[in-house]
Order: C-alpha cells, then sequence, then structure tokens
C-alpha cells in the first residue's frame, strides 16, 4: 500500500534559532543552550554505562536521555511551525535531529489522526552515530543499538501530539540488516510510565538505600538544623552561616534579633528557630506590628480586661498570653508605639506582664524573636526606639543575607518553588529555560526571596503544559532599569556575537537602529504617552495586523502566546 506523506519543508526556520556564541562557550537553540560534543566520546560514555551498569540498564538510561531531548526539541517545533499544518509542522523532529548532526531520517509511513487518538509512523535511519559507534566497540549485536535515537523519536512525538508514542527499533544495522528502521504507535500511559522509570542499579543497592533511609531519619531526628529553617533551600556559605547561628540559638531561651531586607525570609527563620528548640510542641505566634493600629497595639499583644476602654466588651488574652510555652515571632518591631516599647521592656526583663486595664501580674514563659528591616541603631538615635529595649533584644543578632549574596541558592530555591506551584495550579512544566535560569542568577532581586517566589509563580501560570518558563513569562516588563534583559545586555553575557565578514557593517546598521529607537523612545514621551497606553496600543495594532491571531500577534512581538493572552486580558475592562 503507497502511503503519501507530506513534503519537508525548508529548514531555514530551525536552523535560524542556533545561535554561536563563542566568546561565551555557549550554543543556543531558542531558549537552550546547546554542545557540540565529539561522537567518539559518547561512544566512550555509552561503553563505560554498559560496562558498569550492564546491558539492559544502560539501555533504559540511554533512552531516557533520548526521551528527554525529544521534549525539548518538540517544544522547540511547536513554536517555531505554529503556523503550520499538523503533518508538516511534526516533520521538525525530522530536520532537527539531522540537524543536530545525530542521524539522517527518511519518512516511510506518517498517519496522524489525534480525534481518533491514532498514529503511525515508520522512519529509516541512515548513518546512526549509535550505530556506527557499537559497532566499532562491539561489533555486530544480537539486539537492536540505537537506543538514545529510539528515546528521542518516542520523546519527541509523545510531547508534541499529546499523547504516549513508543517506537521499536524492527531493523537495525548494528545487527547486519540494511539499514536501521523504526515504527511508532501509541501505547497506554501506564506502560510509558514503566519505560520511562528509572531502575536501580542491582538488588543489593536497594537493600543499601533503605538502610540508608533509615539511618537519615535517625540523624534527622538528632540534628537540629535538618528541621531548622522548614520550607527554606540553600547551600551557600551566608545560608549555613545562618543556620549554624540559629542552631545555636535555638539550644537557649535568649532573644533573637533578625535584621534584614524585605522579603530575605526573616518569619521563615524565626518559625525554623521555634522548630529546632526545645519549645517547637508549644505554639508560633506571629505579630506585624506594623499592621496593628497604634492604639490598639497594647490590647492586642499583652490582652485587655472588660471595660477597660469603649468597645472592650469582655476579657481577652494577648498574642504573648497566646504564646505561652513556646515563640512569639514580633516583625517589623520599631513600628510599636513609645508605650508598648516599654511594656515589652518589663516583660522581657521580669516575664510577667498586665492586661490592659487590670492590675493582676500574670507569668508567661515566652521566646521573643523580634525582626526589622531598618537600622535599629539608626532607630534609637533618632529617638523612634527605646536604647533599654534595643539592647535587651539585640543579645543575640542575626542578619539573614539578601538572595543576590546567596547566588548559588537560586536554582535551588526556584525548583523547589516551581514544584510548590505545579502541584498548587496542577501543572507539570519542563522547568525553567537556560536563559531564563541565567537571568535569574544575574538579577539584583531587590524583593528577595519573595520576589522569586512570584517570579516563579507567575511563570508557573503563564506557562502552557509540557513547555518550559521563558525569559518573558518571568519578567513581566523590559522597561525595568534592573531587568536582566538589560543588565545581561550591558554586560554583554549573552549578546549575540558577529557571525559574519559583514559584522561590521551590522553593527553600523544596530547603531542606526538604536539611534531611530531613542528618537521613537523621546518623541513618545514628548507626547505624554504612557507605559500602560503604549502597551495597549502595541497589543492592538499587533492583533490588527495578525487579524485576530492571538498566537500570530504574540510571534509578532516577540512573546509567548500565553503572555499574549494574559496582557489582553488586562486590557478589558
Amino acid at each position: 500500500m503507497a502511503y503519501s506523506l507530506p513534503q519537508l519543508p525548508q529548514a531555514d526556520d530551525l536552523l535560524s534559532q542556533i545561535q554561536f556564541c563563542p566568546q561565551q562557550g555557549k550554543i543556543w537553540l531558542q531558549e537552550d543552550r546547546m554542545l557540540l560534543i565529539h561522537a567518539g566520546d559518547m561512544g566512550i560514555l555509552r561503553n563505560e554505562l554498559i560496562e558498569s551498569m550492564g546491558v539492559e540498564r544502560a539501555r533504559g538510561f540511554l533512552i531516557r536521555f533520548g526521551y528527554q531531548s525529544g521534549k525539548r526539541d518538540a517544544e522547540v517545533a511547536r513554536k517555531v511551525r505554529a503556523h503550520m499544518p499538523l503533518e508538516e509542522a511534526f516533520l521538525a523532529g525530522v530536520q532537527l535531529h539531522a540537524i543536530e548532526g545525530i542521524v539522517q531520517v527518511i519518512p516511510k509511513r506518517l498517519e496522524i489522526d489525534l480525534e481518533k487518538h491514532h498514529y503511525h509512523g515508520e522512519f529509516e535511519w541512515v548513518s546512526s552515530y549509535e550505530m556506527e559507534q557499537h559497532l566499532a566497540s562491539h561489533g555486530l549485536s544480537d539486539y537492536p543499538v540505537c537506543w538514545t535515537l529510539l528515546g528521542y523519536a518516542s520523546g519527541y512525538t509523545s510531547s508534541f501530539l499529546g499523547m504516549p508514542i513508543l517506537y521499536q527499533e524492527q531493523e537495525c544495522r548494528g545487527m547486519g540488516h540494511s539499514h536501521c528502521r523504526i515504527v511508532g504507535r501509541p501505547v497506554d500511559p501506564a506502560s510509558m510510565q514503566a519505560i520511562l522509570q528509572p531502575s536501580h542499579l542491582a538488588d543489593e543497592l536497594d537493600l543499601l538505600q533503605q538502610q540508608v533511609e533509615r539511618l537519615k531519619a535517625r540523624v534527622r531526628n538528632e540534628q537540629l538544623e535538618e528541621d531548622l529553617l522548614t520550607n527554606s533551600v540553600g547551600r551557600s556559605e551566608a545560608f549555613l552561616q545562618v543556620c549554624q547561628l540559629i542552631r545555636k540559638a535555638a539550644q537557649s531561651k535568649v532573644s533573637v534579633l533578625l535584621c534584614g531586607e524585605t522579603g530575605v525570609g526573616k518569619e521563615v527563620v524565626a518559625r525554623g528557630l521555634h522548630q529546632s528548640s526545645d519549645r517547637k510542641d508549644g505554639p508560633f505566634i506571629a505579630v506585624n506590628c506594623a499592621c496593628i493600629p497604634p492604639d490598639l497595639i497594647e490590647a492586642e499583644l499583652f490582652g485587655v480586661e472588660k471595660g477597660a476602654f469603649t468597645g472592650a466588651s469582655s476579657s481577652r488574652e494577648g498574642r504573648f498570653e497566646r504564646a505561652h510555652g513556646g515563640t512569639i515571632f514580633l516583625d517589623e518591631v520599631v513600628e510599636l508605639s513609645p508605650r508598648a516599647q516599654a511594656i515589652l521592656l518589663r516583660v522581657l526583663q521580669e516575664q510577667e506582664l498586665e492586661r490592659v486595664g487590670d492590675n493582676r501580674t500574670r507569668k508567661i514563659d515566652v521566646r521573643v524573636v523580634a525582626a526589622t528591616n531598618e537600622n535599629l541603631e539608626e532607630a534609637v538615635q533618632q529617638g523612634r526606639f527605646r536604647a533599654d529595649l534595643f539592647f535587651r533584644l539585640n543579645v543575640f543578632p542575626l542578619c539573614i543575607p539578601p538572595l543576590r549574596e546567596r547566588i548559588e541558592d537560586i536554582p535551588l530555591l526556584a525548583d523547589h518553588f516551581l514544584d510548590k506551584y505545579q502541584a498548587l495550579y496542577n501543572k507539570k512544566l519542563a522547568g525553567i529555560s537556560d536563559r531564563a535560569l541565567q537571568a535569574l542568577l544575574q538579577y539584583k532581586w531587590p524583593g528577595n526571596i519573595r520576589e522569586l517566589e512570584n517570579m516563579i509563580e507567575r511563570g508557573v501560570i503563564l506557562t502552557d503544559n509540557g513547555n518550559s518558563i521563558e525569559l518573558m513569562n518571568l519578567f513581566p516588563s523590559l522597561m525595568e532599569p534592573t531587568h536582566p534583559l538589560n543588565i545581561i545586555s550591558r554586560n554583554g553575557t549573552l549578546e549575540r556575537p558577529s557571525m559574519t565578514p559583514d559584522s561590521q557593517q551590522e553593527d553600523h546598521q544596530e547603531a542606526a537602529e538604536q539611534g531611530d529607537s531613542a528618537d521613537h523612545a523621546r518623541a513618545i514621551i514628548k507626547d505624554g504617552i504612557g507605559l500602560e497606553q503604549l502597551e495597549s496600543r502595541l497589543l492592538e495594532e499587533a492583533m490588527r495586523q495578525a487579524d485576530g491571531n492571538i498566537t500570530h500577534a504574540a510571534r509578532l512581538l516577540g512573546i509567548s502566546r500565553p503572555a499574549m493572552a494574559y496582557r489582553l486580558k488586562k486590557l478589558q475592562p
């Protein structure tokens, strides 16, 4: 039976996605960093995997490796060829595999019917690098040997079509056949999951792993630092120093003063201190002193007796009494009124308090952790904070470093928040693109960890299932002076290098275009057009040129479709 195949489109659109940046030692395929590696070196790695893991485990490992590579290329293909018919766009995988130097692919049969959940694909492979490496090292085989390529085809097709597709190599030159031939068909998700599930190296490792887990659990119970910073992540020297200091503070009843910029995680540290102390079974009460009106702060903190003032219709305990036997966290302590500061000093010194409107003294056992993002010493000099209270709180000061001083923690924190918000929004993403991650590492983080968390949440919301979070989905505005695109442009980290002999002429042309852009910007500002109005006009014009097609309009503006839809929704009244 003869099968008609769509003609392969020109590959120029795919080739244009590749950028070589030799000055920086980087190659990019869209936002993913690529590598040029000798095929012989990959053959050495393959041989070592076979020798150390055995054939079956090495085969599974390389299939999973290829599967992830195929998924990434499917993401590129969907973006670049969104305007093409399904089958033509799908064949981008055939061309990308060849462009990347892996294998020449010849389509023989292709049937796609998404509504009926039907797929049948047959392809021939010519000059598979994996087959050549296997023959050079092992000679003819009793089994098919193109494992990475097989995983790539399964990963690409499954991701592109949105249904699990598994290929089998029915003929292989590594076995002595005239060519390599693969056939792909749908499988149930459970079967695909079983194939992609990593296996243990040996049965003995299973037993050892169980023993190690039991030992880890025992160590966690014995070491305070395991519970030290609940929901916090880090491995930087600055972070570990904070952990060490809090572990020491947790072993005593000393009051702790946490200093640091907004968003560094002072409440997280306070909770970690509480959980690491012998008070962990007691209450943890958090109070933001800046959120309570000055005339109510005393009643909120220390309690009130019935009739003490208008509106006090009943007696009630304050936050300190509720924290008895545990820890109270006073955030923005500099905002306390002078009278509240005096009462707090007495509570710290005597471990007793009187409710507002009462003459009865109540003993309390509370550990105080205070926090501020201001310099308390300057507040003392300005007369806004009592010196004696400052000295009483400053027994164990602890400064939490800003995120810009914990650069190596950013990938760990990003993954932590990515897992959190994928679960919250019921999404499964491919992670953060290499270029977006590089921007995160170079950003100055004025909002610290809280800003990073908000940014990752926004990225998860704007990114479609199966895709990587891209730069534009993390940073909503390119006009901010601290935006990573501006930072990167200034230091040249991601600038495109000159690629042709005419680069000098291109540089002059680019400078002229930048001058024109500056003139346009000055004219816009002179006309009194605001940023929101400018964005609105750009979106409307892009939609007009795209005849209402959101995907096409997003491509005209250089942003993702979800980002375009998000901005259009903001324009709606």
